[in-house]
């Protein structure tokens, strides 16, 4: 890859213990910069289990370990050498098979016949009572996680199914590849953030900033480049030459933070492991509407033609936007509702507590939060999926899980997302309130982690506000009541 781009800079380095959680907020997540951050993974059990001493104190992965103690039934693997559309071809086999190959290829001339990568193994939900490390502080405010550890994406019969809730599951990953191995060039999936540690090896990054995003592109903006190793076509990519990417090389032990929308390529340059997040929160959530609306066109345009012949061309459009995106209009509608329910709870504790141990800073939290969402609420209320003609052709499990505000307050997974924000927020403020040692689901009230009265009336008091929304209208119409109470 060297010398096929023109570098320009280096992502930054920062200790991780010297920075607190706002500074990395102002300096890295809200301006939506790349950073290294260091110091961070020495408490690790997946350093020490994971790995191998080597010479000069690094380390090399311990491919028995895995085997004795993991043996996935399959892991997805991509064969680097093959390409398949616009990624690499992707297998499936067991992590027994993919260590023997891995074992077997004795020298990178070998390997390089069939560069194997373990990619996107879904090790939390796999293995919850191996704790194999601890998420930073800094990526805890992670709403895409917390939905799917107690929602699922979709709730449509038609788009759901065993094996698409499998893949979607959580976006919490460990990745495995020898020396060689390699990502294509990328932006992450919902153009979430991302962050990566690891836990040994190296690896080369580039990155290039969202403003030349489009250079990538061939003139009908439809095909990008696959790899900055290839030769790139001016013909084909007349904008690619002007191109400035940054580089970083991670050494173990670090953890790169991704930024929403930051095109990149990722190269191993030893045998590596490491752990893998996407996540989004209030300060992408533009970023993920944004994508799911330029990728809806797209599905609109190419079924344009059979419009007229279409009982429900909507819900075409929806259903395959979620098949192609992972995500529709109204599952995306249903997670920003329930996000913003559980705000309002959050704000709603500190507006009427009286306890003095809440700061400035949480609450701002949580009023940023609501301000975010109603922003894209206000974006989302031209979409034609939601005109009244539109919603009425939806599932009634589709509609009710953002219609009826009574149902889902009390629903059993609203709950566990409700504990799972304030928790979040417990550890992001750590020292400024104190929790209740143990809540039971069955507990009247609302399960706030902030509220400490066992006869909380929150329902009642969001029900007042509204007890329908029946659209993102509905949506921006709440937030703009829970925000004027205060």
């Amino acid at each position: 890859m060297d010398g096929r781009v023109k570098v320009v800079g280096q992502v930054e380095r920062v200790d991780g213990r010297s920075l607190t959680y706002a500074e990395f907020v102002d300096r890295f997540m809200a301006p939506n910069c790349p950073v290294v951050l260091t110091g961070l993974t020495s408490s690790w059990r997946a350093c020490q289990d994971w790995a191998l001493p080597g010479p000069a104190d690094r380390r090399r992965p311990d491919l028995g370990f895995f085997a004795r103690n993991f043996p996935s039934p399959l892991v997805q693997v991509a064969d680097c050498s093959t390409r398949e559309f616009t990624d690499q071809k992707r297998l499936e086999m067991s992590m027994q098979e993919f260590i023997d190959h891995w074992a077997g290829a004795s020298s990178v001339e070998e390997r390089e016949g069939s560069l194997l990568y373990l990619k996107d193994w879904h090790f939390v939900k796999e293995y919850p009572d191996y704790v194999a490390y601890t998420t930073p502080t800094f990526f805890l405010d992670d709403w895409l996680n917390m939905y799917l550890d107690s929602h699922p994406v979709h709730r449509d019969p038609d788009i759901a199914n065993h094996k698409i809730e499998i893949n979607c599951s959580d976006y919490r990953f460990v990745y495995m590849g020898a020396k060689g191995t390699w990502t294509p060039l990328h932006a992450d999936v919902f153009r979430s953030y991302s962050w990566s540690a690891n836990v040994c090896g190296r690896k080369q990054w580039l990155f290039l900033p969202p403003s030349q995003s489009h250079r990538i592109f061939d003139r009908n903006m439809r095909t990008s480049v696959y790899s900055l190793d290839d030769d790139v076509s001016e013909k084909q990519f007349p904008e690619f030459n002007k191109t400035e990417w940054l580089e970083c090389i991670q050494e173990q032990n670090e953890i790169i933070f991704v930024p929403s929308g930051w095109y990149h390529q990722v190269h191993n340059l030893e045998d590596t492991i490491s752990i893998n997040h996407n996540w989004f929160n209030a300060y992408n959530l533009q970023w993920v509407w944004n994508l799911l609306y330029e990728d809806y066109k797209v599905a609109k345009e190419y079924i344009e033609d059979i419009r007229d012949i279409c009982d429900d061309f909507e819900g075409l459009c929806q259903r395959n936007l979620a098949a192609n995106t992972g995500m529709n209009f109204y599952d995306f509608f249903i997670f920003i509702v329930r996000f913003a329910l559980a705000n309002v709870i959050e704000l709603y504790h500190i507006q009427n507590s009286e306890d003095v141990t809440f700061s400035t800073e949480t609450t701002h939290h949580f009023v940023y939060n609501l301000e975010s969402i109603r922003n894209v609420a206000s974006m989302m209320r031209t979409a034609e999926a939601f005109s009244s003609e539109n919603v009425c052709q939806i599932s009634e499990d589709n509609r009710s899980a953002f219609s009826d505000v009574k149902r889902i307050l009390e629903e059993e997974s609203f709950r566990r997302l409700l504990m799972s924000l304030s928790k979040a927020y417990g550890l992001i403020n750590r020292g400024q309130r104190t929790y209740p040692k143990t809540r039971v689901s069955n507990q009247e009230g609302c399960l706030s982690a902030s509220c400490l009265t066992s006869d909380c009336n929150v329902v009642d008091h969001i029900t007042s506000l509204i007890c329908k929304v029946c659209g993102p209208k509905d949506l921006v119409r709440l937030i703009d009541s829970a925000l004027s109470d205060g």
